[in-house]
């Protein structure tokens, strides 16, 4: 499928993980693809840690995680790669912060999280390492934010979100960072508001026009998408289920408005629980849960120029729940669940001619 310019999206399949896992922490770093801890097939967090190297497409076991965990952020330093948070095989949330040293091939403790939290959302700028929300060991919805100084291996300590939620998607761009949805309990949260990294101060802007569990969200060209998701049926309707959808709602930066997309430029799926990222101006989605008994592979994006949605080529593996990262022109897809626990690692790519 051409994305113009002569460039076009396809699906690179390498290697499957030597441990099949959901809920597993990614990062990219120096040309390796680093993938910690995760859920297991008995559902319990792994200490297993993974990485592939890409050149040669081949995978070693790394020293395990220290606390098996599933569900941590994970932020490169250098050389370094922190994971931060997450759920232990007890079910509870974890303080620990650990950073593996890739020359060295070992872990060593940091200081712990000022509280024990799953759902964190990280961001690092210059050498900081942000860390925002998640959820306590009492099931409550965090507002914690807080800043990580390596030098001093030292967390501080930053004014609360407006909005406590964990599971949020952030986005940092320019000096600010970005905080869209997540969840209070079981509930999706709407709230979206940003953090001035400058003047530390919270601004909130206008919610989300919809309420959607499990939606995707990407920044792109100065806008934020929320996308799909799980449809919540609001209060005067108890008789409604929760439902898919293909909603696409998007937020211009520069005027602050939010704009609910037509129905003609909705995505072609409903979908949930699925990836979404940016490739070469455009907003990609893939896999997810929808109204099919198993999860999906369809995959299509939406042309910031043609302002419209295209079928790309199917994921070789359908799943959700899937783990992602962006490097460079690759979008990964990582593990999640088919059947059960997957092993698959796979990127759609942006290449020039193919």
């Amino acid at each position: 499928m051409s994305a113009g310019g002569g460039r076009a999206f396809a699906w690179q399949v390498f290697p499957p993980m030597p441990t099949c896992r959901v809920y597993g922490t990614v990062a990219h770093q120096d040309g390796h693809l680093l993938v910690l801890g995760g859920c297991g097939r008995a559902g319990l967090p792994l200490d297993t840690a993974e990485t592939l190297d890409m050149a040669s497409h081949t995978w070693l076991a790394l020293a395990p995680l220290p606390t098996a965990r599933a569900g941590a952020a994970a932020v490169v330093l250098g050389k370094q790669v922190l994971v931060v948070g997450g759920v232990d095989e007890v079910q509870s949330p974890v303080a620990a912060v650990e950073a593996f040293l890739m020359d060295e091939g070992r872990w060593e403790r940091r200081a712990t999280l000022p509280q024990a939290a799953m759902g964190v959302a990280t961001v690092e700028r210059d050498g900081m390492v942000y860390a925002l929300g998640g959820m306590g060991p009492d099931t409550a919805p965090q507002a914690q934010v807080c800043v990580y100084e390596p030098r001093r291996d030292c967390w501080l300590s930053l004014p609360s979100m407006p909005t406590p939620c964990y599971g949020a998607s952030t986005f940092l761009h320019g000096n600010k960072i970005y905080v869209l949805g997540g969840r209070q309990g079981k509930l999706p949260v709407t709230a979206f508001e940003a953090f001035d990294l400058e003047a530390r101060t919270w601004t909130r802007h206008p919610s989300l026009p919809s309420r959607r569990a499990f939606a995707g969200c990407a920044m792109a060209e100065g806008s934020v998408f929320s996308l799909g998701g799980l449809q919540q049926p609001g209060p005067h309707n108890f008789y409604s289920r929760p439902h898919f959808v293909n909603t696409v709602e998007m937020f211009d930066l520069e005027h602050g408005s939010w704009t609910k997309l037509p129905r003609s430029l909705r995505m072609r799926d409903k979908r949930a629980d699925f990836v979404v990222g940016s490739l070469g101006g455009h907003i990609v989605a893939i896999g997810g849960l929808g109204n099919q008994p198993c999860p999906l592979g369809s995959v299509e994006s939406f042309s910031l120029a043609r302002r419209r949605w295209e079928a790309l080529p199917a994921m070789p593996t359908a799943r959700c729940s899937c783990s992602s990262l962006q490097a460079g022109p690759r979008l990964f897809v990582i593990g999640g669940v088919a059947q059960g626990p997957s092993q698959a690692v796979e990127a759609l790519c942006l290449r020039d001619g193919v």
